[in-house]
Formats: structure tokens, C-alpha cells, sequence
């Protein structure tokens, strides 16, 4: 059977055309879509989930087309690009569920990029740009280090990324140096025509100069400016945050991805694998839970939500924590786990009964349009999941910190609870917020004692008894102003604003381009157009923990297309989270993404290529 399926989008409008070479009775399209919908025309909607649905459609004939019209029900969700078409399309008819083609092309188009620009005077082509460059007369021929304490991981990531050996017999001796006044990180590297030497102020520091002399090596073709570099970070947390729940990412992306961190002295890797649509790690607690979630799609627990199809998914065991766990650690990265409550739990209230309240009588509907996705914390049966979960969690990962999540609560949330009202009573709380800080305060609580730290999205700052407390670490997303607000109540604070740092957003307003709209367009530019320490905020400078990049998955299908998402855009992340503020802008880096783009061909990473 050859079938035929293309979208378009027309306006606000989603249009539609299906045909078949065979004769198909009381057909069923089921789709997704990125945000709820409705149907225009073509069709009678069956069943919808957040932006899955179903439609009866009419008999289809065959060699005829079928038109389908549909819009989604928040206007402000005008369909921007090919990623807003229906994926993971099929048909059930009876019984069977036939696939259908893609309705796009998926993922970024290939193409050539700009031109390259040549580097500023003083800039080495390397990301993050050095604390400092003394540039010296002369160059030094570079293939390989000789075998040196310190630099292997250098090394077996040179392996692993398919580049000529980083160390050799016969290499360019290095030598190195403690220096008590250099911090753990930092390093000052010396490269003169008769060699290499190095201070360093500790391990990282001696692997971070390796990563300097192994990118040079590619950039330079094998000829070293000499000069001194001396270089530390301006922060601590320096992430990229991948979203493994919306799509299961396999393990081997997650330590590609790892490696490219490496590259550009990323430390930290945020491990979102619980959401609405998953919990993908295998706990021991709570077996029902990934179980039940690991997979959606037809017939499982969970529709085909965000291209799911008619089945998708995988979840991560303890033996693919320890490979992530080993590689990062190798890597000088720590990996922050994450799960999400109260809301963003759509899958675990399928799974677990007893996460809601039976009497609520409540609407209230995510932004992503599901109507139970948030766990009560009026029910015993919810701190019988959490707490264990939690723990259990938090202690398969030695960072010794676990992100509970904490955003996006539905507006209402738990407002025709009678159980959450009676809390309501008992606590002196008097809306949402303020349920949603007690309950993350009393996690908080437990984890504490425990010594767990807890970490969470900006959200958790909310509440009438300040919220999630206990000395979480939270992360500002939805802009910087949060982050501002929640630095100067005490909280140590993580900058990712959208507007600036998620790589699922489109790169540009191409309706050709690939990924979401809702806070703009991140051009590689962007991504070091501003300062973690916004103007006229300097006093919260020391309550700036870092910075880091969001990765979410709702419009990937195959780990390939996450790839020209992240790259370049991780270099303008690296910049921010390395250098001193209004050292490289959007000019200098897209001029030294330009030096990376054989590197990154090289290693064979997609990478954006759009002008």
C-alpha cells in the first residue's frame, strides 16, 4: 500500500493532504501536534491529549486526497515553521495502524553557510576565549603531546571524536608545574618555539589546558601561536541541559554530547529524563512508573505526544547511569538529575493511582493542554511515591543534588481540591503558589537531612513561606528577572533565559527553519547577546552560580536533529559561562564558530548552517 501525507502551513492554519492507492474504510489519523488543537474542516476530532490527537476521518477512495484543515486553540500559537506540522503520523483502520510518510522534511535543512570571518586581532580561535593572551614571536609545530600524567582524558577524547592522536612517543614534552595561587580550575600555559610548559592549580586545571592544546591543534592546523595563555572560569556551573523525556535520547548521544561539552570546558550536564510523557529511569521504588512510561503510543499508557507515532521511547538503567556517571567523570562534569513535580507529571499520575485528589472538580489545563498533570500533595499516596523516589534518585548520582522541577503549575492548580483546601486551612495557605512552596519545602526538607541539596526552576521561589528554601539552587528561565529576584532573597542562581540560552528555539523566523517560537529566535549571536549579571544588578553577582543551555525535546524524533540545534549555539554558551563579561559578542563569535566549523565537520557533529 502507498500512502501520501503533506501539511502545510496556511496563516494560522494547518492544511492537510492525505491519499491512498487503496480504498480504506473509517480511517483514523492520529497526529501531534505542538500545542492543543482543533479541527477546521476534513474531520470529526475522536480524542486529544495535550497536542496529540485522533480523527475520524470519511472513507478515503482511492487515488484521490483527502484535505484536512486545523488550528490550534491558543491563537498566540501560530504555527511558525515545518516544526509546527503534524509528526508521527498513522492511520488506524480497524485493528492495523499503517504508518504514514512525514508531513515535512524533519529537522534542520542542510545548506551552506556564511562566509568565514576572519578573527579580531589578539583572538586565539578557541571558545571560550583565554582570561588572557600574551602573544609572542613564532609558532610551534604541534601533533602530539608526549606521554604526560593528567592528560589522558584529552587523549581518549581525541580518540573518541575521530581526531589524529593527542598523545604519541615522540611528542612535544610538556612540562608541569603546581602553582598554590592558581584556582582548581585555572591554568597558565606557556607555548614557545622549543616547547610546552603549564602551571596548574589542580586536576581540572591541567585537563582544561589539554582541551586548549588539543582544540588549537585543529584550529591552527598543528601550528601553535606562542605566547602565554593564562585562563580561568568566571563561574562554577558552567550546563547543558538535555531533555530526555519528550524524546529518549540513547546513551550513546548523551556521551557524544558529554564529549562536545568537553570541547568547550562545559562541567555540568542537567539529565531531564521526567516529564509529562516519561520517567525514564529505572528505579527500584517505584518499577510501575518507568514500566508503564518508558513508551508511548498506540495502546500504551501514554498517546504518541510530541511525534511519538505509534510507538516510541526507552528508558535509562543503573548500568547506563554508571556509563554516563564515568565519562562525565572523566570529563570534569558533574551530572544534576532531575525529575519534576508537583507538575509535569502526567505519565507518573497514569501510572501510580492515588496521585490526585478524587473529589476535585478543578479544569485547570497545562500550557501544554493536559488536564492532570499535577500531583496533590494532600494525598498520603503522594509522599509515599516522593520521598523514596527522591532519595532513591538523588543517590545514584554523586553530585550529592537532585532538581525537583517546580514549574509550569496549571493556573488554578488544585483550586476544587476539598483535600487541598483543608491543607490550605491547617498551613495558613492561600493559593496555588503557596501549596506548591510548602510542598517543595517539605521535600526539600527531607533531602537536606539526608544531604542532598536541592535544586529547581525559578517557579519554586514562589510561596507565602518564601517558597522551596533549604538553599536550593534555582534556575531562571523564563528571563532574568527572576533570577534577580530570587538571588536577592538568598538563593544561589543558575542563568538559562530563553530568550538567550534554549536551543530548541528556532534560529531565525524562516518558516523553513526548525524548532519553537514562544520567546523569540536564539541566531548564534544571541546566545552571547547579554550578561549573566544583568546591568544595574551587580549587587546579586555573588548569588551567580553560572550559566546554562536548555535542550527540549518536544520537536526532535531522532537524536540527529538535536545536533545542528546545539551547534554552534554551545560556543556562545561556553563564552558566557567561561569569560569575563562583553569579551566576545555576537560578531566575534559567529567568527569563531567559523574556525569551529571544520572542527565540528570533523568530529562529524551536525551543525547549523543557515546565514
Amino acid at each position: 500500500m502507498t500512502m501520501t501525507f503533506r501539511a502545510r502551513i496556511d496563516g494560522h492554519q494547518i492544511r492537510c493532504e492525505l491519499g491512498t492507492d487503496r480504498p480504506l474504510t473509517a480511517p483514523v489519523l492520529c497526529f501531534s501536534l505542538m500545542a492543543p488543537w482543533r479541527v477546521v474542516s476534513g474531520g470529526t476530532m475522536v480524542r486529544s491529549v495535550a497536542g496529540y490527537g485522533e480523527i475520524a476521518l470519511p472513507d478515503l477512495s482511492a487515488g484521490a486526497v483527502h484535505e484536512l484543515v486545523l488550528v490550534h486553540v491558543i491563537e498566540r500559537h501560530k504555527p511558525r515553521n515545518r516544526a509546527w506540522l503534524p509528526m508521527g503520523a498513522y492511520l488506524r483502520v480497524g485493528k492495523d495502524c499503517l504508518p504514514l510518510p512525514p508531513a515535512t522534511d524533519l529537522g534542520l535543512r542542510d545548506g551552506e553557510g556564511p562566509a568565514r570571518r576572519p578573527l579580531e586581532p589578539g583572538r586565539l580561535p578557541l571558545v571560550p576565549q583565554p582570561t588572557g593572551w600574551a602573544a609572542s614571536a613564532g609558532t610551534l609545530d604541534f601533533a602530539a603531546l608526549a606521554p604526560t600524567p593528567g592528560v589522558e582524558s584529552a587523549a581518549e577524547l581525541a580518540g573518541r571524536l575521530g581526531l589524529a592522536p593527542f598523545v604519541a612517543p615522540g611528542g612535544t614534552a610538556l612540562t608541569v608545574t603546581e602553582d598554590a595561587s592558581l584556582g582548581p580550575e585555572a591554568y597558565r600555559l606557556t607555548i614557545a618555539p622549543g616547547g610546552l610548559s603549564v602551571a596548574v592549580g589542580g586536576a581540572a586545571g591541567l585537563h582544561y589546558a589539554a582541551i586548549t592544546l588539543l582544540t588549537l591543534r585543529e584550529t591552527c592546523d598543528g601550528k601553535l601561536p606562542c605566547g602565554v595563555i593564562t585562563d580561568s572560569p568566571r563561574f562554577g556551573w558552567r550546563g547543558q541541559h538535555l531533555d530526555c523525556a519528550r524524546h529518549f535520547f540513547g546513551v550513546d548521544f548523551i556521551l557524544r554530547l558529554l564529549d562536545l561539552m568537553a570541547l568547550v570546558k562545559l562541567n555540568r550536564f542537567h539529565w531531564h529524563f521526567a516529564d509529562d510523557e516519561a520517567f525514564r529511569l529505572e528505579v527500584a521504588c517505584q518499577p510501575l512508573l518507568w514500566q508503564r512510561t518508558a513508551f508511548r503510543g498506540e495502546g500504551e499508557l501514554v498517546p504518541g505526544v510530541f511525534g511519538g507515532g505509534i510507538r516510541a521511547g526507552g528508558s535509562y538503567s543503573k548500568a547506563d547511569v554508571a556509563k554516563v556517571l564515568a565519562r562525565a567523570a572523566a570529563l570534569q562534569i558533574e551530572v544534576l538529575p532531575e525529575i519534576e513535580v508537583p507538575a509535569h507529571s502526567h505519565g507518573m499520575i497514569k501510572a501510580i493511582p492515588g496521585l490526585r485528589d478524587p473529589g476535585d472538580n478543578g479544569e485547570e489545563a497545562s500550557v501544554q493542554g493536559y488536564i492532570d498533570n499535577i500531583v496533590n500533595p494532600a494525598m498520603p499516596a503522594t509522599w509515599e511515591v516522593l520521598q523514596p523516589l527522591t532519595e532513591e534518585v538523588a543517590g545514584l548520582f554523586p553530585f550529592g543534588m537532585l532538581h525537583l522541577g517546580a514549574d509550569e503549575a496549571p493556573h488554578g492548580a488544585w483550586d476544587g481540591s476539598p483535600a487541598v483546601a483543608a491543607l490550605k486551612g491547617r498551613e495558613g495557605l492561600a493559593n496555588s503558589d503557596d501549596v506548591q512552596g510548602w510542598m517543595l519545602a517539605r521535600l526539600a526538607a527531607g533531602l537536606a537531612a539526608k544531604g542532598i541539596r536541592v535544586a529547581a526552576w525559578e517557579e519554586a521561589a514562589k510561596g507565602v513561606q518564601g517558597g522551596i528554601g533549604n538553599g536550593a539552587l534555582l534556575f531562571s528561565w523564563t528571563g532574568q528577572g527572576p533570577g534577580v529576584e530570587a538571588a536577592r532573597r538568598g538563593h544561589d542562581v543558575v542563568m538559562c533565559p530563553a530568550q538567550n540560552a534554549y536551543f530548541d528555539l528556532a534560529h531565525s523566523d524562516d518558516p523553513d527553519d526548525w524548532g519553537a517560537a514562544w520567546a523569540g529566535f536564539v541566531p548564534l549571536a544571541k546566545t552571547v547577546d547579554w550578561d549573566p549579571v544583568p546591568k544595574g544588578a551587580e549587587d546579586i553577582e555573588p548569588r551567580i552560580a553560572g550559566v546554562e543551555a536548555c535542550f527540549w525535546g518536544e520537536f526532535t524524533t531522532e537524536d540527529s536533529q538535536a545536533e545542528g540545534m546545539i551547534a554552534p549555539r554551545i560556543l556562545g554558551i561556553a563564552t558566557k559561562a567561561w569569560e569575563p563579561s562583553g569579551r566576545t559578542d555576537g560578531a566575534a563569535i559567529v567568527a569563531l564558530a567559523g574556525c569551529y566549523a571544520p572542527l565540528f565537520d570533523r568530529i562529524g557533529w551536525k551543525r547549523h548552517r543557515l546565514a
